[in-house]
Formats: structure tokens, sequence, C-alpha cells
């Protein structure tokens, strides 16, 4: 199969807007409660009626107003994820302006990037330290008018500034807001370059929202459904989410710190999460690692994880038989279940994006009682392109296209979409805009193959397809993904354009690793000492050869090399949303790709 489309659910009509799905709820459930927020860390939880956060909304909107911002103009938000962002961003919906998420780990060139591309007339940020990152780049932003700090009272002064401008006028604005007006541009963070500005807008949002929670409606609809975000609402992902929440009958919450995720999750007890398969490969390995204090143990886990998977690949078979069904039943009263209470004891799904989970982990989580979606999207996409559905699940693909969009796979293996999600233009970048959308179909620069039950198997990206010298075609992902599975292993980038075979590139989880010593009956080391360890090497050859086993032999990786220190946002090489920045890697660490191969690629 090269085609597959999903009929629409919900079709969008021109005067369609987030400020209506928001009315909707108010108009369904206005006095019950939409989100639950904290004024402390350690606070309880207290709940905000639909009717109320409307009311919060409209003050806010009233401060914009009286701050002179008008329809269409653009209002930066630079914070981390908590009650005041989601406000601002309804707030700004609802007088026509367009807010602009900027990472608060963002450096000071892609914030001045962002405020000059968009010309920004308003900049939010949470703390005082970023108000300073913002004033000392205010003369190369010359569209900035104003600088907010959530953490210094923005919103009381937002409200205290709008208490003379007439509620009816918020009204107005709202009301006139369409499907077709720009909601939003978000930075694509990208692998490679300067971000671009993906512009969506009301109507992207409305559809992708509403198919997406009719396609959902188990996750979303039912009675006593909520969701904590922890993820960036910078990020696309986080915000389609927020949106589909608000326009449902799910409670939304925010937590701000992952350092107290465990403790948030257990006490606001959601039924479902958004999460990426990093947050799940680490609370796996982390029981893992926890279960070999004893071999008693270990051995009870080891058994519980092989119950789980088995018991979920039986119901994909249709036969569960009762030895197994006992089993598994005891394998969730003494293991399982007390992993998902550290969830909060009440989460049934995970909605889970940026890379493949494994059918390994997928299938224990299943048979643990925590049904993984797996879906694909891009920022281009609003967000949601695919996903699998609860009663519709093909673990190790990213399940069928999003309602009233078509997927479509190219001659050379490319994924191409179409439908009412696709964004409409890159900011300020026609050739762009040309080179990504073409008859209507947005190029993903994805490589994927299409299952006879239409569902999606991302297996790569275009540009890293790697060409050995004998000529094969190595898609990197395969490898890659399995690998970082391995609880030792941070990040991977596989290696081997025009050299004789392929390597890989690997760091080490230095949070992991002195528990990892530990059950391996290995002294306390530093990754430098590890990395060149004898033990530990072989332990990832390991790795390494199981990661093989999906591939052929011309596709395997032959030699590996472990870094003395990891990729991560703060050092450049990974991207807000986790991604390698393959480009930088493969420039930087040159040399250590050349004595993988005894010296450079040999020019002809």
């Amino acid at each position: 199969m090269n085609e597959a489309t999903t009929e629409v659910i919900v079709p969008i009509t021109p005067e369609m807007s987030i400020n209506t799905m928001l009315a909707d709820r108010v108009a369904r459930k206005g006095d019950e409660t939409l989100i639950e927020r904290r004024d402390s860390e350690a606070g309880p939880w207290m709940p905000v009626t639909a009717k109320r956060f409307v009311s919060h909304v409209t003050s806010v909107a009233r401060g914009l107003i009286a701050y002179g911002i008008e329809p269409g103009d653009r209002v930066a938000i630079m914070s981390r994820t908590r009650y005041e962002w989601t406000l601002l961003d309804y707030a700004c919906w609802a007088v026509g302006a367009v807010p602009v998420p900027i990472y608060e780990t963002s450096s000071i060139e892609q914030i001045e990037w962002i405020l000059t591309d968009t010309g920004a007339k308003m900049v939010v940020v949470e703390k005082q330290i970023q108000e300073f990152a913002i004033e000392s780049i205010l003369d190369k932003a010359p569209a900035v008018e104003h600088v907010l700090v959530i953490d210094k009272g923005a919103m009381r002064r937002l409200r205290d500034a709008g208490k003379e401008i007439p509620e009816a006028e918020v009204i107005a604005r709202r009301d006139a807001v369409m499907a077709d007006d720009l909601a939003t541009i978000i930075y694509s963070s990208g692998t490679t370059g300067r971000p671009k500005g993906v512009e969506l807008t009301h109507g992207n949002f409305c559809h992708d929202s509403l198919n997406v929670s009719a396609m959902l409606p188990d996750v979303v609809w039912a009675e006593g459904t909520r969701t904590l975000i922890f993820l960036p609402l910078a990020h696309v992902y986080a915000r389609v989410v927020q949106v589909v929440v608000i326009s449902t009958n799910c409670v939304l919450g925010h937590a701000p710190d992952i350092k107290n995720l465990v403790d948030d999750l257990q006490s606001f007890q959601p039924t479902f999460l958004l999460l990426v398969p990093r947050v799940l490969e680490k609370v796996f390995n982390s029981a893992a690692q926890k279960a070999t204090a004893s071999n008693v143990k270990k051995n009870l886990f080891n058994w519980a994880t092989r119950v789980s998977i088995s018991y979920s690949r039986a119901q994909d078979a249709g036969k569960v038989s009762p030895t197994l069904s006992a089993a598994h039943a005891t394998a969730k009263r003494l293991v399982l279940n007390k992993l998902r209470d550290a969830m909060g004891g009440k989460v049934k799904y995970a909605i889970s994006g940026g890379a493949p989970l494994g059918e390994r982990l997928g299938h224990f989580y299943r048979g643990m009682g925590l049904t993984v979606l797996e879906g694909y999207g891009l920022t281009e996409t609003t967000g949601v392109a695919a996903a699998n559905m609860p009663d519709n699940i093909g673990i190790g693909t990213v399940g069928i296209p999003l309602a009233g969009s078509t997927i479509k796979i190219a001659d050379d293996g490319e994924v191409l979409i179409k439908g009412p999600h696709v964004f409409r233009e890159y900011r300020n970048n026609p050739e762009l805009t040309a080179e990504a959308l073409q008859d209507g179909w947005f190029h993903t620069g994805d490589i994927g193959t299409l299952d006879n039950d239409s569902r999606l198997r991302i297996t790569g990206r275009k540009k890293e397809i790697i060409v050995t010298a004998g000529g094969k075609n190595v898609a990197p992902a395969v490898l890659e993904d399995r690998l970082r599975s391995h609880p030792l292993i941070s990040q991977v980038v596989v290696v081997g354009d025009q050299r004789p075979f392929i390597g890989a590139l690997v760091t080490m989880d230095s949070e992991m690793l002195p528990g990892w010593l530990a059950a391996h009956d290995l002294p306390l080391m530093s990754i430098d000492e590890a990395r060149t360890n004898p033990v530990v090497l072989a332990r990832l050859q390991r790795a390494v050869d199981r990661a093989n086993q999906a591939v052929s032999r011309a596709e395997s990786i032959r030699k590996f090399k472990v870094l003395d220190h990891d990729f991560t946002e703060a050092n450049g090489y990974l991207t807000p949303s986790m991604k390698v920045k393959r480009s930088l890697v493969l420039r930087d660490f040159a040399p250590d790709i050349d004595e993988l191969y005894g010296g450079p690629v040999e020019q002809g």
C-alpha cells in the first residue's frame, strides 16, 4: 500500500477557532473543573472551573488590549510549562493576537532571531534572568515594546491595566477570529540550520484537536479523564494536547519541574500522559535496575516482564490461556502494579511520539495496564499526523492517518501528508515553503511504509540516509532506536557515509551508570573510565549485536566508539525536543569517526 486516507469525523467550518472550542466547553460543562493548579510546588491542587478560566482569560485579554496589542500582533512567551502559559495562550487568542513560543533554554541568538523574524510587540518571560536576556538584545528587536515577567507579577499587571477596557471589546475581537486566521508561529528547532517559523492557523488547530479527540473518545472524553502536562508547551506536541484537553471533558494540570514529576504524578493521578519514548525507557530501566538489589527481586522482575510481554502478544493473537491469565494476575500484584502506582495509579494510556518506542516495551507496558498509543506528527502538521487507536493498535507502527487526512509514500519512500491540519507556510520563507508544499502535499523528509491496515511505520529521515562505499543505503534510525533502549546508552549516532562499513558514536547515561555498575558487581567509576572498561564494552557490544539482528549484515554496526561526554541541549547537540543535531555531531566529532575507520574518507 502506498496511500491511505481516514475519513473526516469533525469537519471544520470557516467561523471555527480555538476560541469557539473553549466556548463549547463552557456551554457544556462551565461549572465543572477544567484545570487544576497549584500556588506552590507542594501545595494542593486547586480546581479552576471552565467559567472561572474564561474569566481569567478575559481579564488578561483586557490587559493585552490596554498594552496596545492589536489583532495579528505577535506576543512571545518564554516559560516553563505552567498555568500562566495556558492562560496567556488563550488570552492572546481571545484578542486575535498570535502567541509565539520560545523555549526557555533558547540561546540569545535564537531568541533574537525569533523576535526579529516575527516582529513581536510584547515578550512575556517567566524569570528575571530571562528578562535580562531579552533586554540585552532589544536594540536588535525594535518591534518589542513591552517585556513582562511572570514571577514579578505579569498577570497582575495585565489585569490591573485592563480594568478600564470594556469586556465587550474582548468579546468582539474573540468573535471576529476565524479558522483561516493565524493562531501561532512555532519555530521548529531543527537538527540543522536556523529555526523555521511554522505558521499554524486556528483551523489547523481545530481540525487536529477535534478529530484527534473524536478518534480517542476513551482517552479524553470519558468521565474522570485528566492529564498532567510536563513536556514544554513551547513544542507543538504539548501545545496541541493542551487544546485537545480544553476542548473536551478532560481536566488539565501542569508540572513545571521534571525533578518533582513522580510526586506530581502521584498527587494529580492522571488517567493519560503525554510522553516521549525516552521517558518510558528510563522508567523501565530504572525499575529493572532497582530489582537487581537481590537475585530474588531480579528474577521476579524478569519473570514479570516476560509475562507482561507474553500477555500483550497473546491479546493481539486473541488467545490468552488460563495459565497465562493466572500468571499475569500474579505478576501485576507482585511487580507491575507498583510501576503503575509510581505514575499515579490511575494512568491507563500514554500518548507517545518523537521516536519509536520499540515493540518489546510497547508490549510490556500494555501488559502492565498502560496502553501506549504511539503517534507521529511534525510542527508542520500541528503535532499529529497519525496515531494508534485503543481498539486498533499496531505496536511498532505510528497508526493510521488523522481523520480527514491522507498519507502517501512517494517513489523514494518519503512520507507525504495532505489535510486541513497541514501548516500554511514558513514565515518569510517562500522558497522553503514551495519546496515543502507541492501540489497540496507536505513533504515531511521522513522515510516510511504503509501496511495493509493503513498503518504508518517510520523507518528513517530522508536526509539522514547513509550510503556506504559499497553503495548500500542504510537508515540509521532503525539501529539507533534499538540501541538507545539499553540502560547504559543515552544517545547514538550511526555513521558510515562513503565508508566501507557502518559504525556508531555512543554516549553513556551518567544517571544510570552507578546503579548499573553495582548491579553487575563492578566498582564505581566515571564515564571516562567506564567507556574503556573491557566488561562495560563487552556488554555494549552485546547490545550492538542485538540491534544488528534487525538489519542485514551490510547494514550492521561493525565498530563503535563511546564518547567521553553526552549529547545534551545545554552543549548544543540536542534540540529541545531531544533530537540529535546529526550534522553538528558529524562535524565536531569527525576525528572520532575517522578513528573508527583508520583515517578520513579517501578523496577520489
